[in-house]
Order: C-alpha cells, then sequence, then structure tokens
C-alpha cells in the first residue's frame, strides 16, 4: 500500500530514525518512525474494530498540537478514512454544526476544550466515540493512552484506496457562515510534497513546527513532506517565543517556518539576544509579506536566510518561494511558482494579464483541493470552467516573473472612487521604526465612502503620535491612500494561523 500509509512505507526505509519531538508534553515524548507507526497501527486498529470506522469515514479532532494529530492522519491513512480537525477557536454551537455537517462518529479532544465538549454531549451529534488525551474526561470518554495500551500493532492497511481518495478535510477561515471544507486528496499531498521536496525540503531537515495542526500549515507544508523524506518534526502545544528560541537551538533546527507577526514576538523575548540560531538553513514566512526592516534585523542579528512564501487551504499549500537571496532585492514578492504550479493575473473578464498589471491570482496544477465537503455549489465560485482556482487575492507580477501580492480582494477599499489596498499602507508603516505591529481596514465615511483607519502597536520602550505616524505616511503614500484615524492598541487580534483578524477590527 503506498498510498496513504506514509508511515508504514518510511519505516521500511528508517525504522529507527527520530520522527517526532513532542516538547509540548511533560515529559517530552520522541518517538522513532518506527515507535510512531506502532501508535498509528494500534490507533487504525481500535478505529476499525471497535469504532467501526473504514474508508471515507471520517474522524474528528479538537486538540491543541502534539503527536496524536498524526495518529489520528496516519491511521485514517491506513484505514482510507478521513482526518478532520477542528478549529478550537470555535464556539460549541458552530462545532455542533460542523460535526452534523460532516458526521464524524469518533471524537479526539484534550483538556484544554473540556467544556465545549461536554455541551455537546449533552446535544444531537453523530459522535458515538468520545476520546480524550488528559484529564479525565466526559463520562463515558476513552483515555488515548489506554485504548493504545489495549489495541493491536498488527499493521492496518486498505487495499482499495487511491490517489484521489480524500485524507484530510481542512476548514477554511471563513469570514461569514460556516468555514468551508477543503478535501484534501492523497494525490493532493504527493504533489505538494514534491513542489516541497524541489524547492525547500532535504535529507535529514530538522523541523520546527508551530502552525496549528488543524491548518494546512500544521499539517501539509512541511511536517508530511518531513515524515516522507524521513526528517524529524518538533512540536509544541502553542506558539511560545522564548521555548521556539530554545528548541531551534538544542534541538538544531534546519528549517523554521512561521507568519510575521511570530518573528516580531521572538525578537521581544529576552531569550532573544542570546539566541543561537546558526543551525537553521532557512526560515519561512508565510501569512503577509514580511517587513523589510525585520528581514534586515534577522540577517544583521542571527546571520538568517529568509524564504518568503506563499499558500492556501485549497491548493498546495505550498505555491510560491522566494529564494533567501532575493530576500531584500525582491522584498515583498511572494517569489515565483513552484515547479508544478501555474500561475496567471487576470482581470475581471478573466483575460490574462501583463507585467505590473494588478488583477485576481489564479492557479492551476495537480496540488489542488478536491471540492469542498458537501458544497460543490460553493466550488464551483472558485474554480472556473476552464479549470483555473481563483484566490480572490490581488497580485502582480514583475519583469522577472516574481509576484507580488497587493492585497486580498475582500479587504481592499474604495475611497473617493480610488482603489486602496490595505497592505500597501501596512507596508510603508513598518517602515517607522516605533512600529511593531499594524493592520488598516476601512471605515464608512460620508464623504468619501470608505476611508482607511489603522491600528498599531507600538515597539516596548517606544514612543509615536498619530500625527508622526500620518506625517510619516505622507512622505511615501498619495493622500487619498493615508487613513484618516490611527488608534493605538496593546494587541491586534490574531488567528491561531498567526492572521490579523481584520473583522473584529472592522467592529
Amino acid at each position: 500500500m503506498y498510498i496513504g500509509d506514509y508511515l508504514g512505507r518510511r519505516t521500511i526505509y528508517s525504522p529507527e530514525a527520530l520522527a517526532i519531538v513532542d516538547a509540548g508534553k511533560n515529559p517530552e515524548l520522541r518517538l522513532s518512525f518506527a515507535q510512531l507507526n506502532e501508535r498509528a497501527n494500534r490507533l487504525a486498529n481500535w478505529l476499525r474494530h471497535t469504532a467501526g470506522v473504514g474508508k471515507g469515514d471520517r474522524v474528528a479532532m479538537l486538540a491543541l498540537d502534539g503527536v496524536e494529530h498524526l495518529d489520528v492522519l496516519f491511521a485514517c491513512g491506513k484505514l482510507g478514512a478521513i482526518h478532520t480537525a477542528l478549529n478550537w477557536r470555535l464556539h460549541w454551537r458552530e462545532l455542533q454544526q460542523i460535526l452534523a455537517e460532516v458526521t464524524p462518529t469518533v471524537l479526539v479532544y484534550d483538556d484544554a476544550f473540556k467544556d465545549s465538549i461536554a455541551l455537546l454531549a449533552q446535544e444531537e451529534t453523530p459522535i458515538r466515540h468520545w476520546i480524550h488525551l488528559d484529564g479525565a474526561g466526559i463520562p463515558g470518554s476513552l483515555h488515548f493512552g489506554d485504548l493504545l495500551d489495549a489495541a493491536l500493532a498488527t499493521p492496518c492497511a486498505c487495499e482499495m484506496l487511491v490517489e484521489e481518495d480524500i485524507a484530510a478535510i481542512v476548514f477554511t477561515g471563513g469570514t461569514t457562515g460556516l468555514p468551508k471544507g477543503a478535501q484534501i486528496s492523497h494525490r493532493q499531498i504527493a504533489w505538494n510534497c514534491l513542489n516541497s521536496v524541489i524547492h525547500d525540503v532535504g535529507r535529514n531537515e530538522v523541523y520546527l513546527n508551530v502552525f496549528p495542526m488543524f491548518h494546512v500549515g500544521g499539517l501539509f507544508v512541511y511536517t508530511l513532506p518531513q515524515v516522507i523524506m524521513g526528517g524529524t518534526t518538533v512540536l509544541l502545544k502553542r506558539f511560545d517565543p522564548e521555548q521556539v528560541l530554545r528548541l531551534i537551538e538544542r534541538e538544531k533546527a534546519t528549517i523554521f517556518a512561521a507568519v510575521p507577526a511570530m518573528y516580531q514576538m521572538l525578537t521581544q523575548t529576552p531569550a532573544w539576544a542570546d539566541a543561537d540560531l546558526s543551525s537553521l538553513r532557512f526560515c519561512t514566512s508565510g501569512g503577509a509579506p514580511l517587513p523589510v526592516p525585520l528581514v534586515e534585523q534577522y540577517t544583521r542579528e542571527k546571520g538568517i536566510r529568509f524564504k518568503q512564501g506563499f499558500g492556501m487551504t485549497e491548493f498546495g499549500p505550498g505555491l510560491f518561494a522566494l529564494a533567501p537571496e532575493d530576500a531584500i532585492r525582491k522584498a515583498g514578492s511572494i517569489g515565483r511558482p513552484n515547479f508544478y504550479i501555474d500561475a496567471r493575473i487576470v482581470d475581471r473578464e478573466n483575460r490574462p494579464l501583463g507585467p505590473n498589471q494588478v488583477g485576481e491570482l489564479v492557479l492551476k496544477g495537480p496540488s489542488i483541493a478536491s471540492g469542498y465537503f458537501n458544497n460543490a455549489a460553493a466550488w464551483a465560485e472558485v474554480v472556473d470552467a476552464d479549470g483555473w482556482f481563483h484566490t480572490g487575492d490581488l497580485a502582480r507580477y514583475d519583469e522577472d516573473w516574481y509576484f507580488f501580492i497587493v492585497d486580498r480582494l475582500k479587504d481592499m477599499f474604495i475611497s473617493g472612487g480610488e482603489n486602496v489596498y490595505p497592505a500597501e499602507i501596512e507596508a510603508a508603516l513598518y517602515r517607522h521604526p516605533a512600529v511593531f505591529q499594524c493592520a488598516v481596514v476601512g471605515v464608512p465615511d460620508p464623504k468619501w465612502g470608505e476611508v482607511g483607519k489603522a491600528f498599531v502597536v507600538l515597539k516596548p520602550g517606544q514612543t509615536a503620535s498619530a500625527e508622526e505616524l500620518l506625517a510619516h505616511l505622507g512622505d511615501s503614500l498619495a493622500r487619498y491612500k493615508i487613513p484618516r484615524q490611527i488608534e493605538f492598541v496593546a494587541s491586534l487580534p490574531i488567528s491561531p494561523a498567526g492572521k490579523v483578524l481584520r473583522r473584529e477590527l472592522r467592529g
């Protein structure tokens, strides 16, 4: 079985190699590929023989990051079942709606979400088996560790599995209505891994993951390619700047990936000054353009080579990469498309545009998702008749075929008839030495329709007035782009994936 049973195949080649360091456990858990494979076989046997889980069935998970996410993913792969991780930021009523839609019969959860689980268990849900990772669990819940100890360790396989079968459902971070469930096929996983190997991942890598594992960033950007390539992945429950710096140094991590907000926070922790990051081959930044002053600080103080990346739930997730040598020269670019990705910029009539023309970024290639779960209509809205996926991102490319995200279509606002792109304003704000984090949104205005409002977090010990920042923007931006308001805040609302939640700023 070469599709789905990633651990079974890797264990043949390097059974004793270190697969996982789960630094979120106390004591830490260190597992070889053989040990990780045995856990997956035990869970798969329990799911098959006790819970009746088979090909195409869903197994849900509500938990902070840890090796159990991989146990469930790989056990599902052995059965042809579908790993379905839930966003733990959602209200339990929203979770109830998702469960009703996706109909998993098994839910694995940790004690951090016991209150939500208790409320869910009192309502009508498809769940027949509740499994807790720690604590006492709700009444009738089975402990994950006890389950593994009691289950058979014999190999499991689904010989009927093919490339187009679904491995996971990953939910989008939708701003209206319920999140849509992108169906991640084994074909998508294989092609994404190939793109990752061509552009990023070698052998004997050590990767530190800080992305939530209900997100494609946590499961599929580097974690699964690492398993396929036989490297080591280090996990921690939640992003903790001091722990991240300590683990990079101790485990001699070679790859680290995060979003700009996380990179900012690392520089502010007391451990930054003495942290040894020399083992890193490169750092990848995604989610938003990395401010040039931050790139320069990492290069100057730690000798870090940065790769700007770009991906999404429904495609890749690895789509574009900016080589480290271009980090300053092409600052703000997401780079060029990965090897097996086709990309275009199109106008509103879907006609291709040339260099330096702003339009929508559309994509085509074999690492596209297999639609939204039970929502063909929504998928039809984003994939056109020629098979191009419409990202909803406004972008352009230059004469060297380097792509630049201008903004999200939904984030752009129109002020006095002119298109205004918040990302451009934010990039200018970040050039002020006192600005730590910032976000710009459009707000209603009786004269101009909409105007900009900037939310700014200042660096510790730094001061700046709204007038000073507005004057700073006036040095580089047209007048209609300059926000009418600046509000200083202690922090910005950040999603588990590290992105600014603009809808919360709009109020």
